[in-house]
C-alpha cells in the first residue's frame, strides 16, 4: 500500500484548490498541507462576479466561499497573494514570486485561467475584463446609467455582463462572431438569444465585419472601438470578454505537458504525484471519448474533490462527468448537462428560448450528448439520467 504523502501542496485557492483541501481533511489527511494562491482575497465565487455582485445585490463577503476562521479551521499553511513562479519536479519543490520554496510529496495544480484582451489595451482606462473580484469592483464602478458600454465577445460571460449592464440602464452593444452563443447553441437558438437581449436594448453586432479592429483612446483612456468594417463605436466602457488562456505560464519549464491546460491522464494525473483539478486541468472524458477542458464551477468542485480522494486512497479512478453549467440572462437561467460542443444535431423537443421555457436535445454520432433548457428542470433532470445511462439517439427519440 502507498505510503500516505507527508507534505501536499495546492497551487490555487479558488474553488477547485479550496474542494481539494477539504475533501484531503475531511477524508482523514491530518498531514502538512499548503495552500497557494495569487489573490490576496481568501477563496470567493467567481460565477456571482458576473451577477448578483456585478448588479450589486451582494457584498463582496457573500461571494466568499467560506468565513474568514474557515482556513484555520482546515488547518493549512495558507501563502495568498504570492503567485507561484516555477515548478521543479526533481526537486519537488514549487517556486514562489517571492523567492520562497515550497517542498511537496503530492501537488495538485489549481491555477484556473486568465482573460485574453486585445493587443495594446491592458494600459488604457475603461477597458475591462472579468476573471477577479478586483476586477468586478472596477467594472461595477463604472456601469452607470446612460453609460455608452460596448462588450467584444458574446459568449457565456459576454451575455451575462450584457444583461447586468442593460438592466443597469447603460447603453449596450454587444459584438461578437455570430448570434450570442451560437457557436455552442447553434444558431437557432443563438438567434433567440439575441432577440431576448435585444428586448432588452441592447444593440448587437455579429459576424466577420463586425470584428473590432482597434480600441479608440484618448489620454490612456478608451473612448471606442473600430469595427472591420470602419464603423467607429463610441464608447465610456470597453468590455472584453474574448476567452481565456490556462494559467499556465509559470510551468512552461516544468517538463509538464501545457499546451492547453495542464495534460492529464484520464485520472486527473499530470506526472507521477501531481494532479491537475478546475479550468486549467485537460483530459481526455471517457464518457464522451473527448478531450476536454472545462470552465465551469460545478467541475472544479467535483475535481478538487475527486483528486483528493484518490490520493487518500492511493488509487486511479477515471473521471468522467456529466457536466453541468448555468448562465443567468435577465430573469432567464438556462441549465445544461452534458457536452454540447461539436454537436451534430440540436432538437428541440419542447417551447423555445424565446418564450422563456424550452428543451433541447444534442446528438453527437449515435448518441444523446447534452441537453439544456430553461425553466424545465423536472424534463432535464430526466435527460440527465439518459446521459447518465449513456442513452442512444434512437432512445432518445422515442422518449421524447
Amino acid at each position: 500500500m502507498r505510503a500516505e504523502p507527508q507534505r501536499i501542496v495546492v497551487v490555487g485557492a479558488s474553488a477547485a484548490g479550496l474542494s481539494a483541501a477539504e475533501a484531503l481533511r475531511r477524508g482523514g489527511y491530518a498531514n502538512k498541507l499548503t495552500i497557494i494562491g495569487a489573490e490576496t482575497h481568501r477563496p470567493y465565487d467567481r460565477p456571482p462576479l458576473s451577477k448578483q455582485y456585478l448588479t450589486g445585490e451582494w457584498d463582496a463577503e457573500k461571494v466568499m466561499l467560506r468565513p474568514a476562521a474557515h482556513l484555520e479551521d482546515l488547518d493549512v499553511d495558507s501563502r495568498l497573494g504570492i503567485p507561484a513562479s516555477g515548478l521543479d519536479i526533481d526537486a519537488s519543490r514549487v517556486v514562489l514570486t517571492d523567492g520562497t520554496e515550497v517542498g511537496y510529496d503530492t501537488l495538485i495544480l489549481a491555477t484556473g485561467v486568465s482573460p485574453k484582451t486585445l493587443p495594446n489595451t491592458r494600459h488604457l482606462r475603461g477597458v475591462h475584463t472579468l476573471r477577479t473580484l478586483d476586477d468586478a469592483d472596477g467594472l461595477r464602478d463604472e456601469l452607470h446609467a446612460e453609460s455608452r458600454v460596448i462588450i467584444i465577445g458574446a459568449g457565456f460571460l459576454g451575455t451575462e455582463i450584457a444583461a447586468v449592464a442593460a438592466l443597469r440602464g447603460a447603453r449596450v452593444t454587444l459584438i461578437g462572431n455570430a448570434a450570442p452563443l451560437a457557436g455552442i447553441l447553434g444558431p437557432d437558438l443563438g438567434a433567440q438569444l439575441g432577440g431576448l437581449h435585444a428586448s432588452h436594448g441592447v444593440t448587437l453586432k455579429a459576424g466577420p465585419e463586425a470584428a473590432v479592429a482597434s480600441v479608440l483612446h484618448e489620454d490612456a483612456r478608451a473612448t471606442g472601438v473600430v469595427l472591420r468594417s470602419g464603423e467607429v463605436l463610441l464608447a465610456d466602457v470597453v468590455v472584453m470578454s474574448i476567452g481565456s488562456v490556462p494559467a499556465v505560464g509559470w510551468l512552461r519549464t516544468s517538463g509538464l505537458s501545457v499546451a492547453d491546460g495542464v495534460s492529464c491522464t484520464t485520472d486527473l494525473s499530470a506526472a507521477p504525484g501531481i494532479y491537475a483539478a478546475g479550468d486549467v486541468a485537460r483530459w481526455h472524458n471517457t464518457r464522451y471519448d473527448v478531450s476536454m477542458r472545462l470552465e465551469h464551477r460545478i467541475n472544479a468542485v467535483d475535481q478538487g474533490i475527486h483528486v483528493a480522494e484518490q490520493i487518500l486512497a492511493g488509487t486511479s479512478q477515471d473521471y468522467t462527468p456529466v457536466p453541468y453549467f448555468w448562465s443567468d440572462q435577465y430573469d432567464l437561467k438556462l441549465q445544461s448537462y452534458g457536452w454540447l460542443r461539436d454537436h451534430d444535431e440540436m432538437l428541440v423537443t419542447e417551447g423555445s428560448l424565446s418564450e422563456g421555457k424550452f428543451v433541447a436535445l444534442f446528438r453527437r454520432g449515435g448518441r444523446l450528448t447534452g441537453v439544456l433548457g430553461a425553466r424545465s428542470h423536472k424534463a432535464l433532470r430526466t435527460w440527465r439520467q439518459y446521459l447518465c445511462d449513456g442513452a442512444s439517439w434512437g432512445d432518445t427519440l422515442d422518449a421524447a
